[in-house]
């Protein structure tokens, strides 16, 4: 019977320091992430992982028409971070639809290899932004990290400790990190709540100070606005040639499809062009 007890210690003693040696692996590997399996990832706040993204949808720099200044300023700042150069927080401000997240995508796409990773963080998750820099910062890799329409609703602080992170506080940016951010907001947040900072200060320049000087943490301001028709039918056209569609009726039918949608941008355009392909029985392929 001693024998038996004994042996059931020993075995439990062993099924112990497994499953301590499984739990300490994970959180090395959640710490120090394999970093060179692909070259897209999003961030999971939950896990602290990056989750590695195979294949990402990257429109042709040359189809994004209407932004060339927008287009030249972001990619000479992207290669210079890529060369191992200073860069600048970017932040892309405008109407929707306008091709904000798409140039991201495209300039990342564009760049040649060796190329730095693209990891994106979602708007929801912007509180463990501290945590997935600190992981960031002891990888030897170059990261562009980016969040889409990234904004602040009213009664919202996290945005402060979004400040101390792109640039003031003591860790700050790590110099193998640069941070983009698309937003329908220039200053990120809605005009009620900087009147609310305002109206409850005791000092209200200063408190709309401190609202604003989030956007002041991005060296890059570019502005997207929205087209006029010439240069929605210019984008049609665009698209069109390139994956070889029927021209016959194109305008009337893209004027009409604007129309419906009330508005019209490069994603109106692109859906368009998805939906005249799928009329014509023709497969859209980059």
């Amino acid at each position: 019977m001693a024998d038996k007890a004994s042996l059931r210690t020993l075995l439990e003693r062993i099924a112990l320091a497994l499953e301590g040696l499984a739990a300490q692996s994970h959180a090395d590997a959640s710490q120090t992430p394999e970093f060179e399996t692909a070259d897209s990832y999003v961030w999971q706040a939950d896990t602290a992982t990056l989750k590695p993204v195979r294949h990402v949808h990257a429109v042709p720099l040359d189809l994004l028409l209407g932004i060339d200044q927008q287009k030249a300023t972001l990619s000479e700042n992207t290669r210079r971070f890529a060369a191992g150069y200073p860069a600048n927080n970017a932040l892309l401000w405008g109407a929707r639809g306008t091709g904000k997240s798409s140039l991201v995508k495209a300039i990342h796409a564009a760049l040649p290899s060796p190329k730095p990773a693209l990891v994106e963080i979602h708007r929801e998750d912007i509180t463990s932004l501290p945590a997935l820099m600190e992981i960031l910062s002891g990888l030897e890799r170059r990261t562009l990290l980016y969040c889409d329409d990234l904004s602040f609703s009213k009664d919202e602080s996290s945005y402060k400790s979004l400040k101390a992170v792109l640039d003031g506080g003591l860790m700050g940016r790590p110099d193998n990190v640069i941070f983009y951010a698309t937003s329908n907001r220039r200053h990120l947040m809605p005009r009620d709540m900087m009147e609310n900072e305002r109206s409850t200060a005791i000092n209200p320049a200063e408190a709309v100070e401190e609202a604003v000087s989030l956007s002041d943490r991005f060296g890059l301001w570019l502005g997207f606005h929205r087209v006029d028709q010439a240069l929605f039918l210019k984008m049609v056209h665009g698209y069109a040639k390139r994956f070889d569609l029927p021209s016959e009726g194109l305008e009337d039918a893209a004027k009409t499809w604007s129309v419906t949608r009330g508005t019209r941008s490069g994603r109106v355009a692109w859906q368009f062009i998805q939906d005249w392909a799928g009329a014509h029985a023709q497969r859209l392929e980059f």
